[in-house]
């Protein structure tokens, strides 16, 4: 996969129903740890919207865990569900209005957990600046597909409005 532009943070710091559906068709970078890349077409994502939004952690106020969700847009917010899997997130608007897109699928990878697994993300990662990171990053190949929408997944928790925004952007 060729090189494209790396996205900077006046991507990242519109509103999170902006960003989302124009991630599938990005590229995630990330450096393995023999100094590789590994670039990997990003398939699917679902977007979390704020203090309102009752699926999205930040609903919950701030707190140590959803602190990074409060940074401008384009930090990682990464963290651990059920005590084994490592979630990916990427911050979107601006400072103090917590909106995050969960990564879900890249082109070879299905699933939230396998891909952090794939690409060695951990909570290391959390708080990273995509912007300037050494070791992640997204590109834009130039490359506009059609999104697909749908409702979030997992989510029964938040109530039947939440779970029934069609807020899962996939290829």
């Amino acid at each position: 996969m060729e090189p494209g532009t790396r996205l900077g943070r006046d991507f990242y710091i519109r509103d999170v129903l902006e960003v989302a559906p124009e991630l599938p068709g990005k590229i995630l970078v990330t450096r393995g740890t023999d100094g590789s890349f590994i670039r990997s077409q990003i398939t699917e994502v679902e977007a979390y919207r704020g203090t309102d939004d009752l699926a999205c952690h930040a609903s919950k106020g701030r707190t140590a865990r959803t602190e990074v969700m409060f940074s401008k847009g384009g930090h990682l917010y990464v963290y651990l569900v059920y005590g084994m899997h490592w979630m990916l997130n990427i911050v979107t608007g601006a400072e103090n209005d917590p909106q995050a897109v969960l990564i879900r699928g890249l082109s070879d990878c299905a699933g939230p957990g396998k891909l952090t697994r794939l690409l060695g993300i951990d909570r290391s990662f959390n708080g990273e600046d995509l912007v300037n990171s050494k070791r992640i990053w997204v590109e834009d190949s130039g490359f506009k597909p059609e999104c697909k929408t749908g409702f979030r997944i997992g989510i029964d928790y938040a109530g039947e409005y939440w779970k029934t925004r069609p807020w899962r952007f996939f290829l």
